[in-house]
C-alpha cells in the first residue's frame, strides 16, 4: 500500500560537496530507508518538488531516482509518482585481500544476513591511498560498514568520519579503540596456545622454522609468540624472512603464514623425496577448504573464518554494542 505522507523525507543538497548531487539524493533516500525515517510504501518528493527546493534539474532527479529504481530500492506509479519497494539496506564491506579464506568469512557473512541486505566488497591491498578512497568515498552511502584494518597510522584518522555505531572492525585489534565495536582473532596467545597442543608433534624434529616472509603483512605479534613458545619448550628455531632462501631440510618442522611457502615446500618435497609428518614437517596458517585434501592433509592453526563472518552479521542485524573474539583453533592432519 502506498502512502502519500511525505512530511518526513527531507532532503538538503550540499552544493559544495564533491559527491555528485544525484548521488547525494541516492544516498540521502538509503539513509532514510536504513534508519526508518522512510518506510515501504511511502511516496517520495515529486520531481519537481525536490528540484524547486534543492536548486536541481529534473535531470538530476530523475538520475537519482532511476538508479534507485535500478537497485530495486524505490519504484513508480503512473501518477502517483515514485514509492519506497521496500526497506532495503547496503552494507559496506572491506577486506585486505581475497584469499581463500577470506571467501569463508565472505560467505559466511552475506549468507547470515537478511534478504533485504545488499553487500558492497571492497579490497584495499595494505594500501593505505586505497583504503582512504574507499572509506571517503562511501561515508553516508551505508547503513553499517565492516571493515578489515591494517598497521598504518592514517587508518584510525580515516574511519573516524564513520559514527562508531556504524563501524565494525573485524580480524585484527590493531587499530581498535575501547568505543568500536570490533570481532577479532587473536595472533598471540591463542596461537602460542595451538602450539603448545602439537608439542608433541613438534618433538619429533630437530628443529623448528618459521617462514614469515618479508613481503607478508602477517601480525609480528605471532612472530613473538612462536619465539616465546620455542624459548618456553627448548625447540631449536629460527625464523626465515627471506623467501628465496626456503630450502627444506630433513628433520625440520616448517610453520608458515604464507600459502605461497605451502607450494614451494610441498614440490621441494618432491623433489627431494621427503615424507611429509615423517621427514619433514609443515604447519599452515589459516585454514582454506582445501586444505584437508592437499597432499594428505595439510595441518593448520587458524581462526574460525566462518564464526568471524557470522558475528560479523549479527553487527548488521541488531543494534548493540559487539566487542569480542573468535576461537582460533589448531587442525592437526597428517603434513605434521
Amino acid at each position: 500500500m502506498i502512502s502519500e505522507n511525505i512530511e518526513k523525507f527531507v532532503f538538503t543538497i550540499n552544493h559544495e560537496s564533491d559527491i555528485p548531487k544525484y548521488q547525494q539524493l541516492v544516498n540521502g533516500i538509503n539513509n532514510a530507508i536504513a534508519e526508518n525515517i522512510l518506510q515501504k510504501g511511502d511516496l517520495l518528493p515529486s520531481v519537481n518538488s525536490i528540484c524547486k527546493t534543492n536548486q536541481l534539474s529534473r535531470d538530476t532527479v530523475f538520475k537519482a531516482y532511476s538508479i534507485l529504481k535500478d537497485q530495486k530500492v524505490v519504484d513508480s506509479v503512473p501518477n502517483k509518482g515514485y514509492y519506497v519497494l521496500g526497506e532495503t539496506r547496503k552494507v559496506l564491506l572491506v577486506l585486505d585481500t581475497f584469499k581463500a579464506y577470506k571467501e569463508v568469512l565472505y560467505h559466511s557473512f552475506v549468507n547470515n544476513l537478511a534478504d533485504n541486505v545488499i553487500t558492497d566488497v571492497q579490497f584495499h591491498h595494505y594500501n593505505i591511498d586505497v583504503f582512504k578512497t574507499i572509506i571517503n568515498n562511501s561515508v553516508g552511502k551505508y547503513y553499517k560498514y565492516v571493515v578489515m584494518n591494517f598497521d598504518h597510522k592514517e587508518v584510525l584518522p580515516t574511519l573516524s568520519t564513520i559514527a562508531n555505531d556504524k563501524l565494525l572492525l573485524i580480524d585484527w585489534n590493531i587499530q581498535a579503540e575501547k568505543q568500536n565495536n570490533y570481532v577479532f582473532q587473536d595472533f598471540g596467545k591463542a596461537f602460542y596456545e595451538s602450539l603448545e597442543k602439537a608439542q608433541d608433534l613438534f618433538k619429533k624434529y630437530k628443529s623448528i622454522h618459521f617462514v614469515y616472509p618479508d613481503y607478508t603483512n602477517h601480525p609480528k605479534e605471532t612472530l613473538e609468540y612462536f619465539k616465546k613458545f620455542c624459548v618456553d619448550f627448548q625447540f631449536e628455531y629460527e625464523v626465515i624472512t627471506n623467501a628465496k632462501k626456503f630450502n627444506i631440510e630433513k628433520g625440520i618442522a616448517y610453520i608458515s603464514v604464507s600459502d605461497r611457502i605451502l607450494g614451494h615446500f610441498l614440490e621441494q618435497c618432491k623433489e627431494k623425496d621427503l615424507e611429509p609428518g615423517t621427514d619433514v614437517g609443515f604447519l599452515s596458517y589459516n585454514e582454506t577448504p582445501m586444505k584437508k585434501f592437499i597432499y594428505k592433509g595439510i595441518s593448520v592453526v587458524s581462526t574460525d573464518f566462518k564464526e568471524l563472518g557470522t558475528k560479523a552479521a549479527a553487527f548488521i542485524t541488531h543494534d548493540e554494542v559487539v566487542q569480542r573474539y573468535v576461537s582460533t583453533n589448531l587442525i592437526l592432519r597428517e603434513s605434521l
